[in-house]
């Protein structure tokens, strides 16, 4: 069997596998053919690939050969793909069904990795997790660089500097790194979540949880949110703006499943907040938790920054790649055998909860339910 490594466009510079794990599946008597310079901007050398047993080939013959694509975005699926080609990759299907039936219609068998059940049997797959983690600490990083401000508080001769006051919106993995992150750096922490599940999760890392009563159960949204009804957002919208005016610092991660993010962050709440103060949008990619936010861009509104950054676990290339081929290979091992041959059992609930598209069929409900009802069925 040959799995395919290819190089990801210039906008992504993690990479799919890392030569550690590449050695791991070359043990199992698998080829890994790689496209030249994949690994580079993640500073895995293809010589460190050949050593580890991978093939460096030319983009073309991975195309041709390999039974398996590795590839983290949609968008670098080449339309050269062979059929019964089996992709893997963080596709968000809920966001491209179109895409999905092509796919289909293609016969390929694809896997998107951001949809693998958030249990804790798959823990150890689970790639918005580790990258989410990542995420969490980086945007905490930017802000402080951003921020006209120091983080902790200091006392010279000079005089005292206060404090640092965050705000983070949403404590699930990436907010829950923030807060360590924040207070790392010496600042003052508040957070804000819907689910009170969360709030001794966040105490013990040393901040105050700001709670709104009456929200919508959370527990089985997969560590997401979920849409709260009209009033309990009103009285979140005057809990968050009481709040943001007194914070320098403003983390967002608050993200609805297949959804567009929701609005926690108005723009006259941004007005209100000190000239010089920082916004960092984690949710980005889904329209952001602010009504300013542009996706991969800064906005300056009223002196205060606000940054649009879904692409900030590729911002540490090196380790965000070794979590995420981990995270690639724990799922690898469930639909190969030992010996290397592909073998799918959808018995197991989280091949089936992975499989967006097989043998011509869109698998999952929820992709199905966003495209016209003359769709095939599995």
């Amino acid at each position: 069997m040959v799995i395919g490594v290819l190089k990801e466009p210039a906008h992504e510079n993690r990479v799919s596998l890392v030569p550690e794990i590449v050695s791991s599946l070359v043990k199992m008597n698998i080829s890994v053919w790689v496209e030249p310079s994949a690994g580079a901007r993640s500073y895995y050398s293809d010589e460190a690939y050949i050593a580890a047993g991978a093939q460096i080939k030319d983009r073309s013959a991975i195309i041709l050969t390999a039974s398996l694509l590795l590839t983290i975005h949609a968008d670098n699926v080449p339309d050269s793909t062979k059929a019964q080609t089996v992709l893997m990759g963080v596709y968000q299907p809920l966001f491209n069904p179109q895409l999905m039936q092509k796919w289909a219609e293609r016969d390929y068998t694809v896997f998107s990795l951001d949809t693998i059940p958030r249990s804790t049997r798959a823990q150890a797959m689970d790639v918005l997790s580790s990258q989410a983690n990542i995420a969490g600490y980086k945007a905490v990083l930017m802000a402080a660089l951003e921020y006209s401000r120091y983080f902790p508080m200091f006392m010279t001769a000079a005089g005292s500097i206060a404090p640092a006051k965050v705000l983070i919106l949403g404590a699930g993995v990436a907010g829950l790194q923030a807060v360590a992150t924040a207070r790392r750096l010496g600042a003052v922490v508040e957070v804000f979540d819907t689910r009170p599940s969360v709030k001794e999760e966040v105490m013990s890392l040393g901040a105050k949880f700001v709670e709104v009563e009456g929200a919508a159960d959370a527990s089985k949204a997969g560590g997401y949110a979920v849409e709260q009804n009209e009033d309990f957002q009103r009285r979140q919208r005057e809990k968050i703006h009481e709040h943001i005016r007194k914070s320098d610092i403003v983390i967002t991660t608050a993200q609805i499943a297949g959804k567009k993010a929701p609005i926690l962050i108005k723009t006259e709440m941004i007005n209100d907040m000190r000239p010089g103060s920082v916004i960092v949008d984690i949710a980005a990619s889904t329209g952001g938790n602010t009504e300013l936010t542009k996706d991969n861009e800064t906005v300056i509104h009223n002196n205060v920054t606000i940054i649009g950054n879904s692409a900030l676990a590729s911002a540490q290339p090196a380790d965000a790649s070794k979590l995420y081929s981990k995270n690639v290979f724990n799922f690898l091992k469930l639909i190969l055998t030992k010996e290397g041959v592909l073998d799918l059992n959808f018995e197991d609930d989280i091949v089936k909860g992975t499989c967006i598209v097989h043998k011509g069929n869109i698998l999952n409900e929820r992709v199905l339910g966003l495209l016209p009802s003359q769709t095939i069925k599995a």
